[in-house]
């Protein structure tokens, strides 16, 4: 509602729909566009004849870890900490941003946040090294726990995101970086956590999914058989621990050494 009122008077339901008309957007977002405009009208009193938009069932493109991970280390330190939480959690923006100091366990590394979209409460886990980034961060800035976690809304995180996405595309000259927008670090997440597990219901309930329709999707979205992987060894616990924490996952055991791969 904020962006429609800055573009045309809120009060003028034929104004708004032409605007809306001509607006260069997919038809999701238009559609978005009408639903809360509608809501709007509800409340002032007005009426409209909303027009409708369709959306195609397209599925996302899910981008390679080492590009998720080159845009979180282009970051400004407190982006590159939510983009981190967001690549392995899976959060919706607008859950990420509306976590609150209690809503993460700062010794375990789990953070319960309320599930948006009607989907059904979870837990999630992060790793050791985001668990720091985030414990430093909150000592930092001295939050309590009734503090929100960040700052801004999801519209702000997703601005901060995009400025320094279409500055990485610039600087490597790698056009592919506009296409990966915020909402597919969540994609990563399901879709690798199928991978790992082949458990579709798990996927489901680690997303927050009312439907298990919804969480289908990420059965067919990479042929893994087709991915490059990049391999480690490890000799001991400790190292394969370190191996596990960051993404690797166990293959087999040659001459004592334990394998390890996780997909470039």
């Amino acid at each position: 509602m904020k962006f429609l009122n800055s573009q045309c008077n809120l009060n003028d339901p034929e104004s708004v729909k032409e605007f809306i008309a001509n607006y260069d957007s997919a038809s999701s977002y238009k559609r978005n566009l009408c639903y809360a405009y509608s809501h709007y009208l509800k409340f002032a009193g007005l009426e409209w004849k909303s027009p409708k938009y369709y959306t195609s069932n397209k599925l996302p493109k899910i981008p390679s870890e080492q590009k998720l991970n080159m845009l979180i280390s282009a970051s400004p330190q407190v982006l590159a900490l939510k983009l981190s939480i967001s690549k392995e959690t899976g959060l919706r923006p607008v859950e990420l941003c509306s976590l609150k100091v209690r809503d993460v366990d700062l010794e375990k590394g789990i953070i319960y946040p309320s599930t948006a979209k009607g989907g059904s409460g979870r837990t999630l886990k992060i790793s050791a090294k985001t668990l720091d980034m985030l414990r430093v961060y909150v000592s930092k800035y001295d939050l309590s726990l009734n503090c929100k976690l960040f700052k801004g809304d999801s519209d702000y995180y997703g601005k901060l995101y995009r400025n320094v996405r279409n500055r990485v595309s610039k600087k490597l000259n790698d056009p592919s970086f506009k296409n990966i927008r915020l909402y597919d670090f969540r994609h990563y997440f399901a879709t690798m956590t199928y991978h790992k597990t082949k458990d579709i219901l798990y996927v489901k309930q680690k997303m927050g999914h009312k439907k298990i329709e919804t969480t289908l999707l990420y059965t067919q979205l990479i042929d893994f058989n087709d991915e490059e992987f990049t391999v480690r060894a490890a000799k001991s616990v400790d190292e394969a621990s370190k191996l596990i924490e960051s993404g690797f996952e166990y293959v087999t055991e040659m001459d004592g050494v334990k394998l390890f791969r996780k997909r470039k």
